[in-house]
């Protein structure tokens, strides 16, 4: 028998018992929760994972009683980063959902377990993951107070090539050298990222409207130069505590080929002391965007 949204009902059973089953084994300080001693159940209450996943409570229970149809993509991969799954448990639930998961020639945009709890232990510093086109992923408030909220922007709007050679520095400034390096580094690793997803249609659309519209991005993608950005040096000119200059170092997870992006300064320094002022309000966890239930 097949439901509305054409899932058959047993797909749909699969994926309430796997979403509750996923649920339950979540311990809730791992993501940045207190346990409590007022729990009557292991794992994360259905309006925690609510929250967390950025959807209403009622989504939730819906989802978990096989009473809501064709989940988008944006929401099963905000349930996957929020329930920590592994890559073939953020598969199966793509599949019973009656969505695909990533084909072969398409880029990595899951955050493993493993990255995420990276990201617990250093979630002290600005810092966000990207996909290999430079694609938020995740960000902790601390980046957003530094720079600007990506969650203020929508889609290709959050992509970091596509703002830095459309919309101008966005409240950075570089030296000479360094935004040139910068740059040439931005424009090489999206042609190397190109070269690992020939299949990836939203990267190719990105590449073909950055051509079209940013004559700085074309003149260098012209060179054919292949790298991978690593480090560059910046200050962030509208911050509420000032001009802030950050050290900006990149680390590349190969197995989810996402990149962890960590802004430092010097310690001692006065910039350090500004970023502990932009820190005031504290950074527990480091928190998914959210995504609106279809």
């Amino acid at each position: 028998m097949r439901a509305a949204g054409g899932r058959t009902m047993c797909a749909m059973g699969e994926f309430a018992a796997v979403l509750r089953s996923w649920r339950d084994r979540v311990d809730p300080a791992e993501v940045g929760l207190p346990a409590g001693p007022g729990r009557r159940a292991p794992g994360l209450r259905r309006e925690e994972l609510a929250a967390l996943a950025g959807v209403s409570v009622d989504y939730i229970v819906r989802l978990e009683q096989g009473r809501a149809a064709n989940p988008s993509p944006q929401l099963l991969g905000a349930l996957a980063r929020a329930l920590r799954l592994s890559r073939a448990e953020r598969d199966h639930l793509f599949r019973v959902a009656g969505a695909l998961p990533d084909p072969d020639g398409v880029m990595p945009r899951h955050i493993t377990p493993g990255v995420q709890r990276i990201l617990d232990r250093i979630g002290d510093v600005p810092l966000a993951v990207f996909t290999a086109s430079w694609d938020f992923l995740v960000w902790n408030p601390l980046w957003a107070a530094l720079i600007r909220d990506p969650a203020e922007v929508t889609g290709i709007e959050r992509n970091l090539v596509w703002r830095h050679f459309t919309r101008g520095h966005d409240g950075v400034e570089y030296d000479e050298v360094h935004e040139e390096e910068f740059a040439s580094d931005l424009v090489a690793d999206l042609r190397q990222a190109h070269g690992r997803y020939p299949g990836d249609r939203e990267l190719g659309r990105l590449i073909v409207r950055l051509r079209a519209e940013s004559p700085e991005f074309e003149r260098r993608w012209a060179t054919a130069r292949v790298a991978t950005h690593r480090a560059s040096r910046k200050t962030m000119t509208r911050t509420a505590a000032g001009p802030i200059t950050i050290d900006c170092d990149v680390l590349t997870v190969p197995d989810g080929d996402v990149r962890i992006v960590v802004y430092t300064a010097v310690p001692g320094s006065e910039d350090a002391a500004k970023l502990d002022l932009l820190r005031v309000a504290g950074v527990e966890r480091f928190p998914a965007p959210t995504a609106n239930a279809p």
